[in-house]
């Protein structure tokens, strides 16, 4: 696979480039009023040639050396921003982790402690130990998912997948909280969508925008699914008619671990990892997506995945 070239080195044989087609010319036609080749009849003519290599020469090695540099300095503050990106998502993840896993002990401990503890009482800090440990588990999950798709891309296999199938399945089992707060789903995706992709990265995308839509739009909500077909791609839309949120939160409810309510993200199950989850899933199949909210409510998610069949 050829190596990628640094902003450096295009800058440098961008310039260099152009100092190569002056000196062809000069050779070629000695002077612009000529129009056929010619050759120089004059000393003077060589050694403006000479001279002309000579400066070529010594401005090629300076810009090399600034080229140079430039990467170097590039490089550094590229490597100063992954740095500060995983120092933040590391205490993100310490934070999020600490919440369940002191849920955990604390409810262990309690039981283990106390002995003569009602058997109804322990029950209920079972099941609440079970909830905290499947949430766990959920954000453990989603941070091996963006893992995967930030360092292993090259190991994620394709295949052919029928949306409007995966889609269908992921309607069925979200049915029943659908039904506990009285939301409706409108499917209105074309019977066959086939795209070339990854299913689980697929799954992940509709599926985490399902649920947020399940936990945040609100009780009785609308949520409608649709998809045109384009030359090279498909254009989904999918929005709802819920709560929505404020404006100057859309342009940060792809970053990982972003919170607009953060006790009531919580509480709802949420790791703070799905939407994030969905923006990168979707560049991974050539796509983009952008949310909007519009004034009638709820918020429209418009995403693209290429087909590549």
């Amino acid at each position: 696979m050829m190596k990628r070239l640094s902003e450096g080195r295009k800058m440098w044989l961008s310039v260099m480039a152009v100092f190569l087609v002056y000196a062809t010319i000069f050779i070629l036609f000695e002077d612009y009023d000529r129009k056929f080749i010619m050759p120089f009849n004059e000393v003077s003519d060589w050694h403006l040639l000479l001279f002309s290599l000579i400066v070529m020469g010594g401005l090629g090695f300076l810009l090399f050396r600034y080229a140079r540099r430039m990467d170097e300095r590039i490089s550094r503050e590229q490597q100063e921003k992954e740095n500060r990106m995983r120092r933040e998502l590391t205490q993100n993840i310490a934070h999020e982790l600490k919440t369940p896993v002191a849920s955990i002990l604390g409810y262990t401990e309690t039981i283990l402690n106390s002995p003569g503890i009602d058997d109804e009482v322990k029950n209920q800090f079972i099941a609440r130990t079970h909830a905290q440990a499947r949430r766990l588990t959920t954000l453990l999950q989603d941070i091996s998912t963006l893992n995967r798709m930030d360092y292993a891309k090259d190991l994620i296999t394709m295949e052919r997948v029928n949306i409007s199938v995966l889609f269908a399945d992921i309607a069925q089992e979200t049915t029943f909280a659908l039904q506990n707060r009285q939301m409706t789903l409108h499917n209105c995706l074309p019977e066959s969508i086939i795209v070339k992709g990854n299913y689980s990265l697929l799954y992940s995308i509709f599926r985490n925008l399902i649920d947020n839509a399940i936990n945040y739009a609100g009780q009785g909500a609308t949520i409608e699914v649709s998809a045109d077909q384009k030359p090279d791609y498909w254009h989904f839309t999918f929005k709802d008619n819920g709560i929505g949120i404020p404006s100057k939160h859309l342009t940060r409810i792809f970053e990982r671990f972003y919170r607009i309510d953060k006790g009531r993200s919580r509480d709802m199950g949420g790791t703070g990892l799905g939407l994030s989850i969905v923006k990168n899933a979707v560049l991974l199949h050539g796509g983009n997506i952008t949310v909007d909210a519009p004034d009638t409510g709820g918020l429209t998610f418009r995403f693209t995945i290429k087909s590549r069949v």
